[in-house]
This record gives C-alpha cells, structure tokens and sequence, in this order.
C-alpha cells in the first residue's frame, strides 16, 4: 500500500521525465532546424524507407563568398554531407532537390561528380530552374526528374572580372567547356553534338548565347530522364532501393 509521500515522490520523478522528454524534443527540433539552415539537408525518421533530402538552391558558391544577401548553396557544406551520407548505412537513399540558377562551375562540377559516384540511391529533382550548372547536377543522380514548370538554361561557360586577352585564357574556357559537355553526355542520353547546339544557338535569348527549355523539352532531348513531381521522385527512390543489393558487406573473407 503506497503512502501519501511515496505518491507525491512518484509524481515529482513523473514530472521530472515528463520535463526532461520535452527538453530533448526540444533540444532535437533545434538541431534538425540548425542542420538545415547550414547544409539543407533532413531526413524522415518515420518514412516507407530512410530517405535523406538535400537542396541545392540559389548560387552555388565556390571559393569565392558571395554577397550576404545572395541565397546561395556552399560546395565546403555539401561536399562532406554526402561523405556522411554515403557512409550512414542508416539511410537507404538521397533524394536531391535542385532550384539553383548556377553559379560555380568548378564547385558545381566537383558536387556532380561526388553524386554519380555515390552508391546510395540516388534521384534529382529539378523544381524551379536547372540553370547553367544547374544541369550537371540534375544529370548526376542515378535517376534524373523535372516537374513540368520548371525551365533549364544551357549556355556556354563565361567568366567576369579582370580577363587577360590571350589565347591561353580561350583554351582554358573551352576546357572547362568541354568538360561539363562531357559530364552531361555521359550521365544523361543527349549526346555531345546536339549538347554543344543548344549552347551555341542565337536564337532563344536576346542578348546571350544558349537555349531555355522547359521541363518537357528537357525530357524529350534525353537530358532528363522523366516528368515527374515529390511523389513520383520519393516512389522512383524506393523501388530502387527495394531492387538494390546490399551496398556494403560485413562479412570479411577469410584466410
């Protein structure tokens, strides 16, 4: 038979957890918003499967800052986010959201090619704009997306700033060129020619070089792989991930 001092005790250490709970429910909405804001990137703890979500918005930012009020993706966050995430057996698959209107390319390209050497399941979903490097990263997933109203802009690599005007500083442009041309021919099925057209044509933007194109036209050059929205991109990642073999093995062979 419990006594009255017995009984408020119990009611002091009930309240007691019921305080320390909701500190660390707290304190876990805190840490999810504050990785969100540094690295946009969450995950879904109560989910079909473990799904990761990375967005890579506004400018991608390279090795130089820019301005404050600029919105903008930063290649140093990225960068080790997918090292963890590729790492974290927990998580079965990455679902990226792109609405970026470029930025970098040096950094841009270093982040697709971090995406098409991931063994996680990988799928992009271009909502908004795909622009410039934009496209790249759109390409670089296992499985590429677009919702309809979302657009892509093609367009050849320019540069600002203090240029010097010898042949050299060409040939270096035209290497970088020719590296995201052959990024984007390998990783999605518009081959290299018709790629270098689209960058080159004067008839789309009036005072640019280069090619708009809507999700649809994406789709039907064979730079994307399918018209799709969040639903149809998070069923994508999980058939994938239900047709997948393990991707790492404990087992350890023996002498």
């Amino acid at each position: 038979m419990n006594t009255k001092s017995d009984l408020n005790n119990y009611n002091d250490n009930s309240c007691e957890n019921t305080d320390e709970k909701n500190e660390s429910s707290v304190q876990q909405q805190l840490d999810e918003a504050e990785i969100i804001e540094e690295t946009g990137g969450v995950r879904s703890q109560n989910a079909k499967h473990l799904i990761h979500c990375l967005n890579i918005i506004g400018q991608v930012e390279g090795h130089d800052v820019l301005p404050v009020q600029n919105k903008t993706t930063k290649y140093e966050h990225i960068m080790p986010a997918l090292v963890a995430i590729e790492q974290d057996r927990s998580i079965e698959g990455l679902l990226i959201l792109l609405n970026t209107v470029g930025g970098d390319v040096e950094a841009g390209l270093a982040i697709a090619e971090m995406i098409a050497g991931m063994r996680t399941p990988t799928v992009t979903l271009v909502v908004g704009g795909g622009h410039s490097i934009g496209v790249p990263l759109a390409v670089s997933a296992r499985y590429s997306m677009i919702v309809p109203s979302a657009s892509m802009t093609i367009h050849p690599v320019r540069t600002n700033g203090i240029v010097l005007g010898v042949p050299q500083t060409m040939t270096y442009l035209s290497q970088i060129q020719d590296r995201i041309t052959g990024f984007v021919a390998k990783h999605s099925n518009i081959n290299e020619d018709k790629f270098i057209s689209l960058m080159h044509s004067t008839e789309s933007m009036t005072t640019d070089l280069g090619t708009i194109i809507t999700g649809n036209e994406a789709v039907e050059l064979g730079i994307i792989d399918e018209i799709g929205s969040l639903s149809n991109a998070l069923e994508k990642l999980y058939s994938m991930i239900e047709n997948e073999e393990v991707r790492y093995s404990d087992n350890k062979t023996q002498a």
